[in-house]
């Protein structure tokens, strides 16, 4: 999946951008490594399995999309996909992902990726990829103005320091306690955390700086895609729950759709800010919106997904 080099464009690499000083990032090496078992088919592993026990979506995306640009040439690079969680998937067995070559054009091309358990499909998945073609029509919003990650506490500082809070209900704590358990691959900082006291009075709104742990290089512009589709997926529906999680006990949450459209190149291994957004939320679903800037403000990816949200109210308590 090689291709073009991906300007650095100012981003700044920070400890990740030495492959001497860093060890290769776990989503290029096991992550979103598929083993190739015939033409168009490959089979994919799982890495870390929520505390829901259903697979990850972003892991299922983003293997969809390394087995889509599997198929293409290197010149072209996917600039949007759509997809449908229509199963759950079984943490227990790999995946099948069987690819169709819908189209190959002059500039467009399109694959199709079904991804198969037990016989039955679980997820399907589009890709559309483009030759590059310079247009002078170009326009995008501004970046919000945020601090740089450098001045924000990591997810276990942040944690460390919600627990050491003497006033923090229990319930609370080993929720706490069992993220901090996660061994995930991405690194977050969140922009502006709330206070225990502001967590009833949240807007469905959130920011975070996000980059892939360890090194992936500069030279792999359809890998950088894939490790921003597996990044784009957590926290994300979550968004939607932010002004609701105080008074509702989340019963079932899962994702029925996830779009993506890529813009310009970028290192997912670089710090990018995420800013998510819920415009909606009824009849038990919930729609978010998302984008991924790069540090010199750029506008990289932007993202879409709805996904079901059934609660149950919490016990009434007093506030936190």
């Amino acid at each position: 999946m090689s291709s073009p080099q991906v300007p650095e464009d100012g981003q700044g690499s920070g400890d990740s951008g030495d492959p001497s000083g860093d060890l290769r990032s776990v989503l290029v090496t096991s992550v979103l490594s598929l083993e190739p078992l015939d033409e168009d088919l490959f089979r994919g592993r799982h890495y870390w399995v929520p505390t829901t026990q259903r697979l990850f979506g972003g892991q299922i995306v983003g293997q969809a999309l390394v087995a889509a640009a599997k198929s293409v040439s290197e010149d072209i690079h996917v600039h949007s996909l759509h997809c449908y969680f229509v199963r759950a998937g079984d943490p227990k067995v790999p995946v099948l992902y069987q690819v169709e070559r819908t189209r190959t054009g002059s500039s467009f091309s399109v694959r199709s990726v079904k991804a198969v358990q037990h016989g039955k499909p679980i997820f399907i998945f589009q890709a559309s990829f483009q030759q590059t073609q310079p247009s002078p029509v170009q326009h995008q919003f501004s970046m919000p103005a945020v601090p740089p990650p450098e001045e924000l506490l990591d997810h276990q500082a942040l944690i460390d320091q919600y627990l050491r809070d003497p006033n923090l209900k229990e319930k609370y704590r080993v929720g706490l306690n069992r993220i901090a358990a996660q061994e995930v691959p991405i690194e977050i900082k969140l922009v502006n955390p709330p206070t225990l006291s502001q967590l009833q009075r949240m807007e469905p709104k959130q920011m975070f700086w996000v980059r892939a742990r360890g090194y992936i290089g500069e030279g792999d512009i359809k890998m950088h895609c894939c490790v921003a589709a597996y990044i784009s997926d957590y926290a994300f529906l979550g968004t939607a729950l932010l002004p609701h999680q105080w008074k509702h006990k989340v019963h079932f949450m899962v994702s029925l759709d996830h779009s993506m459209w890529f813009h310009a190149p970028f290192r997912a291994d670089h710090w990018m800010l995420y800013e998510c957004e819920s415009p909606w939320a009824g009849g038990s679903r919930g729609l978010v919106h998302g984008r991924l800037w790069r540090r010199d403000g750029i506008l990289a990816v932007s993202c879409a997904q709805e996904g079901v949200i059934r609660v149950k109210p919490r016990v009434s308590e007093s506030k936190l």
